[in-house]
């Protein structure tokens, strides 16, 4: 399993939340036109938003994004190259707290052993001086808290993006960083209607837990009959079709990207839970045409769907996705 080079995929996801920031703008203001030619540009257009704050890197810094979640940076956290930085600081962040959010942005609730995780809330956090970015590690861990209406308690994941013929995202347990990360506890419970946790690593942060774990697993295929493109990588990056199975009650949005033949992905093997109950969608845009199906099941064992897309608007699909937040 390898990872891409960090500074340089923190990068792109900086500039894609960007992007969404002014697609956005852009959307407010039909005589320029809203809609999305491809998967790219729609994971740009409605995918959450970038926030961006102007930060001293030499105090204390508080700030609370339009989601709710409240970020702490104590002075003296970012380096370049190892060098401590000084000055200003520009914090580039994203919220993926619903799970219309996560379909949105073309990421996913998938742990890096391929099981599906159940999501409560995560974000991704950058921060760069004069342009250039700062380094991952952080010279002293900052403070996260993730709005929450649950009782239970949560693990803490960070995201990576798994490449091999295919660039995807997938969550895996904190690696230990010698500025500080190492001994920070993985688990949170909720204090004051809030997730809290340490990070020693700026990137991709979440709250979430194992979905079904105690039911049989199984291998599950998706097919979709007549797909119009290929299937689509992480925050569409390349690729014009996702596939999801979104299961009903639990903020799971579980990607398939594993091909398994013409037309064809399969989770991986062993991992989805029997008798889960759940929604299968998938979404095409290629060429400014706009392509869904969807399709409700109970998980069986070794499971073979076929998806038929059906040419629609992206108003419908902006609709089928917002369903999900309370599916």
């Amino acid at each position: 399993m390898k990872t891409l080079n960090l500074k340089n995929t923190l990068f792109l996801i900086a500039v894609l939340l960007t992007f969404s920031a002014i697609f956005q703008a852009c959307k407010k203001d039909k005589t320029r036109g809203n809609s999305a030619r491809n998967a790219r540009e729609f994971t740009a257009l409605f995918g959450p938003q970038a926030q961006q704050k102007l930060i001293n890197t030499g105090e204390s810094n508080t700030f609370t994004l339009l989601g709710g979640t409240k970020i702490t940076i104590p002075p003296n956290a970012f380096k370049i190259n190892g060098v401590p930085v000084t000055g200003n600081v520009v914090i580039t962040a994203g919220e993926f707290l619903k799970r219309s959010d996560v379909v949105f942005s073309g990421t996913n609730t998938n742990h890096i052993s391929g099981a599906p995780l159940e999501s409560d809330g995560f974000i991704f956090l950058n921060a760069a001086a004069n342009g250039t970015n700062v380094d991952k590690q952080l010279a002293a861990n900052i403070q996260i808290a993730i709005p929450t209406t649950n009782t239970r308690a949560t693990q803490i994941w960070e995201g990576i993006e798994n490449i091999g013929n295919v660039n995807q995202m997938a969550w895996q347990p904190l690696v230990p960083n010698p500025n500080g990360v190492a001994g920070v506890p993985r688990e949170s419970n909720p204090i004051n209607g809030f997730y809290n946790f340490q990070m020693g690593n700026l990137g991709w942060m979440n709250c979430d837990v194992f979905y079904s774990m105690s039911n049989p697993k199984t291998t599950v295929r998706v097919t979709i009959a007549n797909n119009p493109g290929s299937f689509a990588t992480f925050m569409g990056f390349t690729g014009e079709t996702f596939v999801f199975f979104c299961a009903k009650g639990s903020n799971v949005v579980a990607q398939f990207y594993n091909p398994d033949g013409v037309n064809t992905l399969k989770s991986y093997d062993d991992i989805m839970p029997i008798g889960a109950e759940g929604k299968y969608i998938s979404f095409s845009i290629k060429d400014g045409k706009y392509y869904y199906a969807e399709q409700a099941t109970t998980i069986t064992a070794s499971q073979h769907i076929t998806l038929t897309l059906a040419e629609t608007t992206e108003t419908a699909i902006q609709q089928a996705i917002n369903s999900l937040n309370t599916y």
